[in-house]
Parts: C-alpha cells; structure tokens; sequence
C-alpha cells in the first residue's frame, strides 16, 4: 500500500484487514507503523490500531517468527482473539494461520503468553472475555469444533472457512454439525 505523507509516497506493508479498514484510494488514514531494519531492507508494516503493532511487535520477539509470519498471525486472528487462544492453549487455532504446524504452534503457545503477558490459569483479561461472551475458565466450543475438524483431516482453509460465520453458542456438537454441513456444501 502505499501511504503519502507531506507529498512523499511510502510503501507501507498491511494486512488485509487493515487494508480494507483504511478504505478507498485517497481517503485520509491513520496507520500506525512499525520501521522494521535488517541489512539487507527496511520496510514500514502499517496497522489500523495500536494493539495489532504491539501485538505485530510482541510476535517478531518470538523465536522463528518474522514479520511475514506475524503479520499473517495477525491477518487470521485479532489481537483479542490471539489473547484468548494463548489462554485457551488452543494450537489447532494457531495451524489455521498458513505456516504454522504443530510443533511452532505449541513453541509459540509458550513464548506469546509471556510476551503478550497472558495470564495463568486460564484467567483472560475482562476485556477480552466480555469480548468473547465467553467464563474465563471455559475452554470456547468454537476451539473444541476446529481441533475436531482437524482431527478429521480437514486442511486450515477448510476449518477456517467452515468456523467463521459459526456463533459460538457453547454447544460444540451442534456447532461441528453446522461446520460439517457448510464443509460439505462446499464441495
């Protein structure tokens, strides 16, 4: 995308979602960047709120992850619901981002909590869980109905696509019926 300041064009990289958050061509916009340097290029990566740069940040201190990486993470979940997966230890939410396997996804369950200081025990931060709908402890339907699906063998754009319109209405039988069903419509 590219972003012009005081008549200099900037070539800012964003998510999708941020993207289509910005607007059309020539609306005014407030993104706020992260001036990431290596020897070889520096590159601007622009974020629609303050808590997917720190988040975007927090991720790029983890082992292994770059800034295509994070910010694919942060193109499949919110900072919110990254919260809540971390508290969740839901991994089979993290394989749903493109290039995560098993074994960094466990890697990151560990290294994110302390980074995006989640807290023990399952406690979620209020915000986070009135978001949600969801009681801090409970484990969401919707993290039960993607670990099925991939137990199945279904590949991360099948769940992710079958999930993302379900309301999370707690009953996690009903809920993988639905998603089978949208599964199979799709074929």
């Amino acid at each position: 995308m590219l972003i012009e300041v005081a008549g200099i064009g900037y070539v800012v990289v964003v998510s999708p979602t941020t993207a289509v958050a910005l607007g059309d061509v020539g609306d005014e916009a407030f993104v706020w960047v992260h001036h990431h340097v290596r020897e070889d290029a520096e590159t601007l990566y622009g974020f629609g709120t303050r808590d997917e740069k720190v988040t975007f940040e927090a991720l790029l201190g983890a082992h292994g992850v770059g800034p295509s990486m994070a910010l694919a993470i942060l193109s499949v979940h919110a900072p919110a619901a990254l919260v809540r997966i971390l508290a969740d230890d839901d991994v089979a939410a993290l394989c749903l981002v493109p290039g995560v396997g098993k074994k960094t996804a466990a890697r990151l369950l560990v290294e994110l909590k302390s980074r995006l200081d989640v807290p023990d025990g399952n406690v979620v931060p209020a915000a986070t869980t009135a978001a949600s709908g969801a009681l801090p402890s409970e484990r969401t339907a919707t993290a039960d109905v993607r670990e099925a699906l991939a137990g199945l063998g279904y590949a991360p754009d099948e769940i992710r696509a079958a999930t993302a319109e379900l309301a999370d209405d707690g009953d996690a039988s009903a809920m993988l019926r639905r998603a089978l069903q949208r599964l199979a419509s799709a074929r």
